[in-house]
């Protein structure tokens, strides 16, 4: 790998960047990367600066002149690690080692020791995803009846909070969003270094993460936003000396803070200096010198604020604690008085009275923090998953969030909260009378993220609206070969005619009535259904979300499992084939409960059809009972589960999705949900949520991803277009999506999906809570066959400000059908004809 230098900043552009930043100006990245040139007294000046911007930040945290650090044991569940970088001495080949992994009972027996010692967290170190390297590391799996070294890391997690009561964090290097949803529940902390946004270093024979397909900074940014989008309190950092260049450096502070702004999940960022070790390939590379170090702390505080915790490790600074202090730390990280640093085992952690000696002598009090910082120790929800409180609460001063020292883990049970049931319980019905209460959560300007920052993600992309010479031929391939406009040699016209007006737009609205006439006939059909909303409680936080409740708000309720059958006993007696249950990700929702409301139901009213969970339901309860998705809708089907909706959805599009949702699954594992239910069986829908922060190119995308699904499994029985609801919506209060689609949208949203799904899916449904009965009306008559069912309660659509009330009678969407010059048709969930 060639090496890089950047120019020297001048001595003129390091004083502007300190006067700006002595006056509180925001830093570009050229100000900050002179600053990591600062010395003697401009050094002087900068970590001045940064140490008051630390100290006004401890100040409003409520400890003033904190300094903060972690008792901890130090767990290397294995060595071994698909990865190559140049500089570490903690991966190893399996014959250096007495085993692939740490038994449980050797995990234990340091966890014990530990605890006995006061340590109150367990950090687990260990190499990326050694079985997909080292034979030896597959085989100790299989033999021991683990899939993957994280099922391994879960297990484990769980054996130290029930034996021992220490606080797992763990650092298995890059995981998914999947795999991060399963982690969640065993440790209140997790992390991953950044590292460097050096892609260079990565992709460069001769760099430090040559051969290291873990360390790509693209696939490691990923995860720091998964992270928060699951609300993970996670710690990052970077690694400063390994050939990375001054602005490189500065790079890579300026994404962790863009990840924290968007997510607020980054607990603390490490600022760590390489140090050379014998037998590696950088044992001849310089350390990083410690004034460079002090001068990138101080500069990663003044990127990231005053409430940012920043660390750096007191075993790698050749005893200048003053110095980085000064620079604008608040914590030294975790020390432990059993276990070594394994990953820099040539240098011991200080003594702990040491350390608290150096800290006063600086004029800072230390004080022992648990591996969860306290912010979120005192915010609870949605950090903490609710099985973890009663190990955290043990070891946490309710007032400060810190540890108490004085306290000795104990290990407890690691069980599902108590049930708890009610709230409001009738808001099916005042839904329809007195509304909501407020019209936004009184949590709107954290849950959802930095609102600048989300709004500077939003893509105007590629618009419907081609030429008429466009319009035509689209037009002309309609009519001949409708499903071909999925193609995507035939992209341009099939986004000319999502912009179809006037004329033009009428003619593709008869065309696709015709191809619905001739794909199932006139009927209109519909479903007598009950919808049952079970929870509203949720802290995803899907910015397009007005449904969604905190536990406390005044709004939220839930169901208990007897009330949930009533109501399905209930639509029974008024006529229902079917119920469609939905809920909010609950965290106190049991990993029992779906199966325990289907089983209840089904055990009440034997022929009712259940229709119930949507994808994000289905993956965040396998990850929370720690098992694959395909098992847990295994135990679904089995408890009864027929079908499941496609709801979730929106757009599969990642890009517009992260935007949308903020922490729903992405595009990539909703198709795996729907598709392992298709295969088991269990038919669903399919929707596209339309009219906010999305555009033509997008929808176009989403209607390519179902007909791949559908050509894989034919899973899917319908599709429902779903108008974006603004009214109440997050993302539309804080001005960033539109008010939903315009008229000419909706129309060419239905119509373009009778023809983009035609000889692929039959069934084409309009929402009359989202339309209203003139405009389903409309929809009817440009390419729409069903109607949906009659709800009977709709609440969903109602919180986010639809108009159009939450129940239809058979007569009233008789009369709609009618309206539209065409009969009606009662059906069967999957679309059979109705036997009564």
């Amino acid at each position: 790998m060639a090496d890089r230098t950047d120019p020297a900043p001048t001595e003129a552009s390091v004083q502007r960047a300190l006067r700006r930043a002595a006056t509180g100006r925001a830093l570009d990245v050229a100000e900050a990367t002179a600053l990591l040139a600062a010395r003697g007294a401009e050094l002087d000046e900068l970590l001045r600066v940064a140490g008051e911007i630390r100290d006004a930040g401890l100040r409003d945290a409520g400890r003033p002149g904190v300094v903060t650090y972690s008792k901890k044991v130090f767990i290397p569940l294995t060595r071994l690690c698909r990865d190559r970088c140049h500089y570490c001495t903690f991966a190893t080949v399996p014959h250096r080692l007495p085993a692939a992994f740490l038994e449980q009972d050797e995990v234990l027996a340091i966890a014990r020791q530990g605890a006995a010692l006061g340590c109150k967290e367990a950090l687990f170190t260990l190499g990326d995803r050694p079985e997909e390297r080292w034979p030896a590391a597959r085989q100790w799996l299989d033999e021991r009846g683990y899939d993957s070294t994280l099922d391994y890391l879960r297990a484990c997690a769980v054996a130290v909070l029930e034996e021992t009561g220490l606080l797992p964090h763990l650092n298995p290097g890059v995981l998914s969003w999947s795999e991060l949803q399963r982690l969640k529940p065993v440790a209140p902390s997790m992390g991953m270094m950044l590292e460097t946004t050096a892609t260079r270093l990565w992709s460069e024979p001769g760099g430090p993460h040559f051969g290291s397909p873990d360390k790509e900074p693209a696939v490691r940014l990923r995860v720091l936003d998964d992270a928060g989008r699951i609300g993970v309190p996670f710690t990052t950092g970077i690694l400063i000396g390994i050939g990375e260049t001054p602005a490189e450096r500065v790079d890579a502070v300026f994404a962790i803070r863009r990840a924290q702004r968007e997510y607020g999940h980054l607990q603390e960022v490490i600022v760590q200096n390489f140090r050379a070790k014998p037998d590696t390939a950088m044992r001849g590379m310089p350390d990083a010198q410690l004034h460079d170090l002090a001068a990138t702390v101080a500069v990663t505080r003044l990127l990231l604020g005053p409430k940012a915790r920043i660390q750096a490790p007191p075993n790698l600074i050749e005893g200048e604690y003053d110095l980085l202090l000064r620079a604008g730390i608040d914590d030294w990280g975790g020390v432990s008085p059993l276990t070594p640093d394994h990953v820099n085992p040539e240098r011991p952690w200080p003594q702990l009275d040491e350390l608290a000696r150096h800290t006063e002598k600086s004029g800072f009090t230390l004080r022992e923090r648990l591996t969860v910082y306290p912010e979120y120790v005192r915010a609870g929800d949605p950090w903490l998953d609710h099985r973890l409180l009663p190990h955290v609460g043990a070891l946490a001063d309710p007032e400060t969030g810190l540890a108490v020292e004085s306290a000795r883990p104990v290990g407890r049970p690691w069980q599902e909260p108590d049930e708890t049931y009610g709230g409001r319980t009738d808001l099916h019905v005042t839904i329809d009378t007195t509304g909501r209460t407020e019209d936004r959560r009184g949590d709107f300007d954290s849950v959802y993220g930095d609102w600048s920052a989300v709004a500077g993600k939003v893509s105007a992309g590629a618009t419907g609206g081609g030429g008429d010479a466009d319009v035509r031929a689209g037009l002309r391939l309609a009519a001949d070969d409708p499903a071909a406009l999925l193609e995507p040699r035939h992209a341009d016209l099939a986004l000319a005619l999502f912009g179809a007006d006037g004329p033009a737009l009428d003619e593709l609205c008869r065309l696709a009535d015709d191809v619905r006439r001739d794909t199932v006939g006139d009927d209109v059909t519909y479903v007598v259904n009950r919808n049952i909303n079970f929870s509203n409680v949720c802290y995803v936080g899907c910015r397009f979300c007005a449904f969604a409740q905190r536990e406390r708000d005044a709004d939220a309720f839930r169901l208990s499992v007897e009330q949930v059958a009533d109501r399905a006993e209930e639509a029974w007696a008024a006529g229902a084939t079917e119920v469609c249950l939905q809920g909010g990700i609950d965290p106190k929702m049991p990993v029992t409960g779906y199966a325990d409301l289907v089983r209840a139901i089904k055990a009440r009213v034997p022929g009712m059809h259940v229709h119930a969970f949507s994808p994000m339901e289905i993956v965040t309860a396998a990850a929370k009972a720690g098992v694959p998705v395909k098992e847990w809708l295994t135990r679904l089907r089995e408890a009864g589960l027929d079908t499941i909706p496609g709801t979730a959805a929106e757009i599969l599009d990642d890009d517009v999705r992260w935007v949308l949702t903020k922490g729903k699954l992405p595009a990539a594992a909703w198709v795996d949900v729907v598709a392992t239910a298709h295969e088991l069986g269990i038919r669903s829908s399919s929707t596209m949520m339309y009219g906010h922060v999305d555009h033509p190119g997008q929808w176009l995308a989403h209607f390519r991803v179902l007909a791949g699904v559908q050509d894989r499994t034919g899973g899917f029985t319908e599709f429902v277009a779903l108008p974006f609801v603004h009214t109440n919506a997050p993302i539309y209060l804080a001005g960033i999506a539109r008010p939903g689609p315009t008229w000419r949208e909706n129309r060419a949203v239905h119509a373009m999906a009778r023809l983009l799904l035609h000889g692929r899916i039959d069934n084409i449904q309009c929402s009359w809570v989202k339309l209203g009965d003139a405009g389903t009306v409309a929809m009817l008559q440009g390419g729409c066959n069903d109607l949906g069912g009659t709800l009977m309660e709709e609440t969903i659509s109602r919180m986010a400000g639809s108009g159009n009330g939450s129940a239809r009678t058979e007569e009233q969407l008789r009369a709609i059908a009618a309206a539209a010059g065409r009969p009606a048709r009662k059906r069967t969930t999957a679309y059979g004809h109705h036997s009564a």
